[in-house]
């Protein structure tokens, strides 16, 4: 009776962490971004069989470049007959982001073996990237982070095909997807994504002037305003953390009105 007793009031411990717990993780943390690409995939595979690209081209460009602003661009670029070089080119600026993105996750997965490198790295898109890197940056010493990554990039990757194939036979069936306006699913995801990982005054400045610049600088050739805003808002929020680091990296809900008034 007593050892019974013992036994049921003893503490709890907590599940330890495991490759399922982690891929499930990282599945169920992704859902909310996926329900906003839903809208995006579909109407890439309209638009670009309506502008030009056949099926199969279609669903291979999803299943190989797997870049969703790159393959609206691409898209764009074929049904104007804009020559290959400049359809490369381009498209390489556009993702030159991702960069951006291996950068901060560089230091978390440097002891992975190529296997795992090399298919996260093809994976890897904007809504995992931010869901990940909140992973990588817990201080839990799981060492099966890869594996929520590997669940949120599975995720991902598999709701871009289908969405793409969907996507495909609307475009057939409907003479102008496009003017179903669903594309703004995409700005209202990103917007989500960024106001996360908005918690302090550097990086406060650093989405402050990268989206004026990128208002700005929209009207430069292939997409070269979103790689410009990109490097400024970089820039603004190192300089605001270099010049005061204690401040630029108060939490947000600390800021009095007078700091408001500062930044503005």
């Amino acid at each position: 009776m007593n050892a019974s007793l013992q036994q049921n009031s003893a503490p709890s411990q907590a599940i330890a962490p495991s490759r399922r717990t982690e891929f499930w993780n990282g599945f169920k943390d992704t859902f909310p971004l996926v329900v906003g690409a839903v809208p995006f995939g579909i109407i890439f595979g309209a638009l670009a069989v309506t502008s030009g690209i056949t099926a199969g081209g279609a669903l291979a460009m999803s299943a190989f470049v797997y870049a969703g602003a790159s393959q609206f661009i691409a898209a764009g670029l074929v049904s104007n007959a804009a020559p290959v070089l400049i359809i490369v080119l381009t498209t390489f600026v556009v993702n030159l982001r991702h960069a951006l993105y291996a950068a901060s996750l560089a230091p978390h997965m440097k002891h992975l073996p190529q296997r795992w490198l090399a298919p996260l790295g093809f994976w890897l898109t904007d809504e995992s990237f931010v869901v990940v890197i909140a992973r990588y940056t817990k201080t839990d010493p799981s060492p099966f982070k890869h594996w929520y990554f590997l669940g949120s990039a599975v995720f991902m990757y598999s709701n871009w095909q289908l969405c793409t194939l969907i996507g495909i036979v609307a475009g057939q069936a409907i003479p102008n997807p496009s003017a179903w306006g669903l594309d703004f699913a995409l700005v209202v995801t990103f917007i989500g994504m960024l106001a996360s990982f908005v918690r302090n005054r550097a990086t406060l400045i650093a989405s402050v002037v990268a989206g004026i610049v990128a208002v700005l600088a929209h009207g430069l050739p292939n997409q070269m305003g979103l790689l410009v805003a990109a490097v400024l808002g970089i820039v603004a929020g190192v300089i605001t953390e270099s010049l005061n680091p204690d401040e630029a990296l108060k939490p947000i809900d600390k800021i009095t009105s007078a700091d408001a008034e500062a930044l503005s």
